[in-house]
């Protein structure tokens, strides 16, 4: 047998492990896909560089962008794993906190952290033939049938530049952990995404003078209408078709919220729904009081103050990029994936149509629960995996799928033309799209109890 590059590299010989899996991270994602290769009976590897579980959830996970106020944008009804609900004592909309306690109790139950090595980052996946090696930390090299990459996409800030010289502090948002740190400043927040939102939250509550610079106009809808959360009423166990129910909730929403302008957001540019909305009920009433004044895009820094573009300046001692992420997968060479922007291009979002058995879990941008569409997508990949052994036809139908479909998963949205909303996946759509594949290959489909033979344990969540 040849040699490989990666058997010359090192000293010892590579552990074989070439009837597994290997699954990198051990976030939401990676739990998800960790379940479904028990429940299918897939052998696997899971491998941790934090200390446990929860990925970004966990403040204390090194270079995580999780803050103090953090909530989920999703509510609690609509956002749990498959067939494991988050329990009612949890609010509406869940605290960082509790999403970390639930992740890690869907660990324990599932008997999924005795099978994480943690303190194990991996550094370099590369293919071996019709194998794939991966490499840790330690220097380890093991050849695996698969790898699932599901290590998270907000690691990577994107950071824009402006002319000038600046006399205060520039940072990220991903250094943002508290409302604490904005005391006694004077602080611009550039970008109005839904973190963006949050921490102009804090900082109308803990700094001097809070301000907001934002390029676009964005449609702000309350995390509750009617009386409960508003994605139940966009998601839930009845949807309305969105020909439907983007004229009726454009109509409540000027009722209920009324004209951004109003308070200085520059007027949307776009129809509701063709780019993500902000779901923030805080930033309206800190709007409402002038609590945030909104500023144009920055044109340039001078000294102690940033000048707009509508000619304005203003005195600032914190500039706050909070500008997104880039969605890189370090330890692998990019020219393994096609790409959508940054966002690897692949069939329903996991599946590679070049290299077999190179998955991705995770890397998408949604408008619902991403936990119950990682699950939708998991049950597909652990049996697409587990066929390969047991049913070739099954898997050649697969495969023909693989390379040949192309659904539009934006949902026909005309999304607005920017990085973040390259490959921007509707959930409706999507789920919809699993289904029709689950019934053309014949694998089977999510059914509730799926999943009690695979606990280990008594459910701890006794709240539910």
């Amino acid at each position: 047998m040849t040699e490989s590059k990666a058997e010359a590299q090192q000293s010892g010989p590579i552990i074989d492990r070439s009837t597994a899996v290997a699954v990198v991270g051990a976030g939401p994602a990676g739990l998800s896909i960790a379940r479904m290769f028990r429940k299918y009976g897939v052998d696997y590897d899971q491998f941790e560089r934090h200390t446990g579980v929860g990925g970004l959830w966990d403040i204390d996970n090194p270079g995580t962008p999780m803050y103090e106020s953090a909530h989920f944008i999703s509510s609690r009804d609509m956002s749990g794993f498959y067939d494991y609900p988050m329990p009612k004592s949890f609010g509406d909309y869940p605290t960082r906190t509790q999403i970390l306690q639930y992740t890690k109790l869907f660990a324990d139950e599932f008997g999924l952290a005795d099978r994480i090595a943690f303190d194990c980052g991996v550094t370099r996946i590369e293919e071996d033939g019709e194998h794939w090696l991966v490499t840790t930390e330690d220097g380890t090299i093991r050849r695996y049938k698969a790898v699932v990459c599901a290590s998270g996409t907000n690691w990577h800030p994107r950071m824009p530049m402006h002319p000038g010289h600046f006399d205060g502090a520039i940072r990220h948002a991903v250094t943002h952990r508290s409302a604490r740190d904005f005391a006694g400043r004077r602080v611009l927040v550039v970008g109005l995404g839904n973190s963006a939102a949050d921490i102009s939250c804090d900082a109308a509550q803990s700094a001097d003078a809070a301000f907001v610079s934002t390029r676009r106009g964005y449609h702000i809808i309350p995390k509750h209408l009617f009386g409960v959360p508003v994605d139940q009423l966009d998601d839930g166990a009845v949807t309305i078709p969105r020909w439907i129910e983007r004229p009726v909730m454009t109509a409540a929403l000027r009722v209920i919220v009324g004209d951004v302008t109003r308070w200085g957001l520059p007027k949307p540019d776009h129809r509701l729904f063709d780019s993500h909305p902000l779901l923030n009920s805080q930033l309206l009433h800190h709007l409402q009081h002038g609590d945030i004044t909104v500023k144009p895009e920055i044109e340039r820094f001078d000294g102690p103050d940033v000048v707009f573009t509508d000619g304005s300046r203003e005195q600032i001692d914190l500039v706050l990029y909070a500008t997104g992420y880039q969605m890189k997968i370090p330890y692998i060479d990019e020219s393994y994936f096609d790409w959508n922007g940054d966002r690897p291009a692949q069939y329903l979002t996991a599946f590679n149509r070049h290299h077999k058995n190179l998955f991705t879990l995770g890397y998408i941008e949604t408008n619902s629960s991403a936990y119950t569409l990682f699950d939708n997508i998991s049950n597909l990949v652990a049996q697409y995996v587990a066929a390969q052994d047991s049913n070739p036809a099954l898997t050649a139908r697969f495969e023909r799928l693989i390379a040949n479909d192309d659904p539009d998963l934006s949902g026909g949205l005309s999304l607005v033309k920017s990085d973040r909303h390259k490959g921007y996946i509707d959930s409706k759509t999507i789920k919809k799209n699993i289904a029709r594949v689950l019934e053309e290959t014949g694998f089977a489909p999510l059914a509730p109890g799926f999943a009690e033979s695979l606990r280990t344990r008594p459910s701890t969540l006794a709240m539910r």
